[in-house]
């Protein structure tokens, strides 16, 4: 991965990040840096950050938050509901730490956004490459779910097109056929509270 890639892996992590006040701050800045990778990641910093701190938020929330398919948690992407979901979570925190890689946001080792950073600083490697094909199916996925309006469709396409190989059909079908999804059903007896 080049040095382009990694900053354009930066500048997705902090646009697919929840909007914080702090993030806000930081816009001009992630624009600015936006401007260097090129025209597509630059229009789309710029659309999402000239909207009001408060819209960013509800936008992010209505899209990622209470969109299962669009959830920002690879492990989720890959097994649903799948009891194999809390080992790949292991493996995952496993690598992310012993690399030396501190996590300051208080989310999860899975967060997208979070993985993208740290391939941004992360030395290649085996375990990078393969989390570079686990990302590519579940960035693929994501934006299969998005509509072509959304401000955060343009970050997934350019992540798609310049730094993620596209996943195989084949790849993409053992994927969905390990993917577990809830068991929803009602219970056969009634719970008493």
């Amino acid at each position: 991965m080049n040095d382009r890639e990694k900053l354009m892996l930066a500048i997705a992590s902090r646009m697919l990040t929840y909007p914080t006040e702090t993030l806000y701050e930081e816009k001009e800045a992630v624009i600015a840096a936006a401007k260097e990778t090129g025209a597509a990641l630059e229009k789309a910093a710029a659309a999402l950050f000239c909207l009001p701190l408060s819209e960013i938020q509800s936008l992010y929330v209505s899209t990622f938050d209470l969109q299962e398919k669009n959830g920002l948690y690879l492990t989720y992407h890959e097994f649903g509901d799948s009891p194999k979901r809390g080992a790949a979570f292991i493996k995952l925190q496993k690598m992310i730490n012993e690399a030396g890689f501190e996590r300051n946001d208080g989310e999860l080792a899975d967060y997208i956004p979070m993985l993208f950073e740290f391939l941004a600083v992360s030395e290649p490697s085996r375990e990078t490459e393969r989390l570079c094909k686990r990302l590519a199916y579940a960035v693929q996925r994501i934006a299969g779910h998005l509509s072509e309006e959304s401000l955060y469709m343009p970050v997934f396409s350019v992540l798609m097109e310049q730094i993620f190989e596209q996943p195989s059909k084949e790849e993409i079908e053992a994927l969905e056929q390990q993917r577990e999804k809830a068991d929803l059903e009602n219970l056969p007896y009634p719970i008493m509270y």
